[in-house]
């Protein structure tokens, strides 16, 4: 019989397993992306402040907490629990919600600034288009940590 690496699905991976596990390997994806909309918002004035600041906030926020659910799961700190299971598919959907709406507020925003300097308006399409895309890697991952937690 050959080995194998696949992990069944009413279990949830710890160490180097969430490399190599649906949905866990989405988790080093979601911080490029997440970090890079964070860095390229930075990187340009900031107006107006509310919904940028909003989108900030996301994207900040999503940063910091993946980072620690990575290292809460890679650590085993869950136990293989089906709460965490169920934690894991809230926090990401609320996730892609989250950056549904910074993506939306940042294209509206962009949109708005196509007039003005195109230094700064490339940088802000960029950042609409890593928005998405995080949205994107995070729908997928509350996907596959729904039907994850549905197999506990």
């Amino acid at each position: 019989m050959a080995a194998t690496t696949a992990q069944s699905m009413g279990t949830l991976p710890s160490g180097v397993e969430i490399c190599t596990t649906a949905p866990d390997i989405f988790y080093l994806p979601e911080l490029v992306f997440g970090g890079l909309v964070w860095i390229l918002v930075a990187s340009t004035h900031v107006n107006p402040q509310n919904p940028l600041g909003w989108v900030m906030f996301v994207s900040v926020f999503c940063f910091v907490m993946t980072f620690l659910w990575m290292i809460i799961f890679a650590a085993g700190g869950h136990k293989s629990s089906s709460g965490w299971a169920a934690a894991d598919f809230v926090y990401h959907f609320l996730a892609v919600l989250f950056y549904l709406s910074a993506g939306v507020d940042l294209a509206y925003i962009t949109f708005q600034n196509k007039a003005g300097d195109s230094k700064i308006y490339k940088i802000d399409i960029s950042a609409v288009v890593f928005a998405f895309a995080a949205t994107f890697l995070y729908f997928i991952h509350a996907l596959l940590s729904a039907i994850r937690w549905k197999h506990f």
